[in-house]
């Protein structure tokens, strides 16, 4: 009947007059309400003048016995109207008057002297006013806050707190093995941290005691359960876990300031990366597009021929320092065409220049045309090699509602829970419904089994942003999607009314502003081995699967034109006179490339061409001088 949680009320106003010495009043709190304030100098020199007058009345009188209020309301009213009296009395000097008590006569210095009575300055043996009662407002009483604080803290110091929690990681954590520690050594983490940090500071002692139901709190069937439910009952002094600060809670325990600030995120399983097909490198275009411009390079190279035949600028004298060469060439040839425009598309140009305006009209449209679609193709090929990087299903909350296919939940019975349960926003709403309807439910009993459940995948987890930033930090294959759905704290939860909450919450300010807080949290968040960081360099770099495409195009093109080398030395050979057999000269000349030697040798000697001195001169007159008939 005597602990921090009983509360008496003690109506007598001479309770000051109690030796509570002899008195054994545990924990618990009393209330008494006094007039008379010891300490009060008035009091003392009132004290001391009617000890001695009684003494002198030979009268035996302790020096330690306590007036009664009564007696120090008498001898505070004649002092004040004595004090009225002498302080009127000197300005004006009062004239008294005799009167009849059942008269009708009024004295004319009453009224003055009633109304300076209530503005004399007197502290009295009674003290000051210090609370007031009315109808209304009842009993209003304020104690200076630095005597509240003292009176707390010596309340806390060498008291023993019974201390509820939960097991989550890495708030509480018991060590391993079990079996070989007792008592809290039983029990490492930021909370248990934080509680011996609190326990230096204000001397008390603490026993941890994990929640027998496993729950946080919350308001079920009209009680409450888990942490809050036991802080209610008395079965624990005060809350330290990852407990969230929500409007319910507040309504039913006390909490102090908040030594974590925290909001809902989500936890998601990273997005596997794609081997990329062999011809990636095609994918910033569609097939659709392919083929177009493979339509446009044959269409454009043929037009360019056709245009080069039929202008005569193109027609051109092959060797203009014979005048009298009456044999004109045209450039563009089928092959030519078709290599003008493939050295353009690839931005490489060629030895072949349109020289009629009409052809270079076409080549000039060409150029523009290849211009566009090659700066687009770079600028699409960027966007998709990095959108192949980050690739994920979901962005936001707002990707989650938009969908069905992937599955999300929370820890029932949490803040997290009661926080989408009555949120009014749209979006929320109907994460809500789609959770409420989801089965197998998409609740799980605790943290652990959520993360469990983002492994194998196909959900998404909603829980506090710290600890999704615990989770990932030794979890590579998950990560935290989005922002904070919302802004909330973790605090110390006390019973309501308890006397440590002012105490403790300014113990957590004062570890807060030391930096502490962030030193604990470092301590348990930050992972021994980091994961590999995704959005580095090293995350831009291209594989061998993104570009070997390419490569087997130049493969391709290499042998084929390996092949065609051969296809040109057989026919070139087969022209020739007193030639050897073909594998012969093909050795002969492969071993002559390897040598590295001049790139000069006789010109081969073909059977259709007839030597020079075979050949009969004939007189070649001009063209004018040929008549037809």
């Amino acid at each position: 009947m005597m602990t921090e949680y009983q509360r008496y009320l003690l109506t007598s106003l001479d309770v000051h007059t109690v030796d509570w010495s002899q008195s054994i009043i545990g924990r618990s709190n009393i209330t008494a309400f006094r007039l008379i304030n010891p300490n009060n100098e008035e009091y003392k020199r009132f004290l001391d003048e009617w000890i001695f007058s009684e003494q002198t009345a030979g009268k035996e009188i302790s020096s330690k016995q306590p007036i009664t209020t009564e007696a120090a309301l008498l001898y505070d009213a004649v002092l004040l109207l004595s004090r009225a009296l002498y302080d009127l009395d000197r300005g004006n000097p009062i004239t008294p008057k005799s009167l009849f008590c059942d008269g009708s006569d009024v004295w004319e210095e009453g009224r003055a002297i009633a109304n300076y009575i209530t503005k004399v300055p007197m502290e009295g043996a009674s003290g000051i006013k210090t609370g007031s009662w009315d109808t209304e407002k009842r009993f209003t009483y304020k104690k200076e806050e630095k005597d509240a604080f003292s009176d707390a803290k010596d309340l806390l110091k060498n008291a023993t707190l019974k201390v509820t929690t939960i097991i989550n990681n890495p708030y509480m954590m018991k060590k391993l093995p079990e079996n070989a520690y007792t008592g809290n050594d039983r029990y490492e983490g930021y909370c248990k941290d934080l509680l011996e940090k609190l326990s230096e500071k204000f001397g008390f002692k603490f026993i941890i005691q994990p929640v027998k139901d496993g729950g946080y709190g919350a308001l079920k069937d009209g009680e409450w359960n888990g942490m809050v439910g036991e802080l209610l009952k008395r079965e624990a002094d005060i809350a330290v876990a990852d407990l969230s600060i929500t409007y319910d809670r507040e309504d039913a325990v006390d909490f102090t300031m908040p030594f974590m600030n925290l909001g809902i995120s989500i936890l998601f399983k990273k997005p596997e990366k794609k081997t990329p097909p062999l011809f990636s490198f095609l994918k910033p275009l569609s097939l659709e597009v392919w083929f177009y411009m493979g339509t446009a390079y044959l269409g454009v190279s043929l037009f360019l021929f056709i245009l080069a035949r039929l202008s005569p600028y193109e027609w051109v004298n092959p060797h203009p320092c014979d005048t009298d060469n009456d044999v004109v060439e045209n450039q563009f040839t089928l092959l030519n065409s078709f290599w003008f425009t493939i050295g353009s598309i690839m931005q490489q140009g060629s030895d072949i220049l349109p020289r009629a305006i009409s052809t270079r009209m076409v080549a000039s449209s060409w150029w523009f045309f290849t211009l566009i679609m090659i700066s687009s193709y770079t600028a699409n090929l960027a966007a998709f090699l990095t959108a192949q990087r980050m690739t994920s299903p979901i962005e936001s909350a707002a990707d989650l509602a938009k969908q069905t296919a992937i599955q999300y939940g929370c820890v029932y019975g949490g803040s997290t829970m009661n926080f989408f349960r009555t949120s009014t926003y749209p979006i929320y709403k109907r994460m809500w419904s789609f959770m409420e309807s989801q089965r197998p439910s998409v609740f799980p009993e605790d943290n652990y089994k959520g993360i469990e459940r983002v492994k194998m995948g196909n959900y998404a987890f909603l829980m506090e942003s710290t600890s999704i930033e615990y989770v990932t930090e030794r979890n590579c294959d998950l990560t935290r999607i989005g922002g904070e759905l919302d802004s909330k704290g973790y605090g110390i939860a006390t019973p309501p009314g308890s006397p440590y909450r002012g105490i403790l919450s300014s113990g957590i300010l004062a570890l807060q502003e030391s930096q502490q807080l962030q030193i604990l949290k470092d301590k348990w968040w930050k992972a021994t081995q980091k994961c590999p960081d995704d959005s580095g360099s090293s995350s831009a770099e291209m594989g061998i699967r993104n570009v070997g495409g390419v490569f087997l195009v130049l493969g391709i093109g290499s042998i084929l034109g390996a092949i065609i080398v051969i296809l040109e030395f057989v026919w070139k050979a087969n022209k020739m006179l007193d030639r050897e057999s073909i594998p012969v000269m093909l050795w002969h000349e492969l071993k002559a490339t390897l040598s590295f030697r001049g790139s000069t040798r006789p010109a081969p000697k073909d059977e259709e061409e007839p030597s020079v001195e075979k050949m009969p001169m004939v007189n070649m007159g001009k063209i004018e001088d040929f008549k037809f008939s």
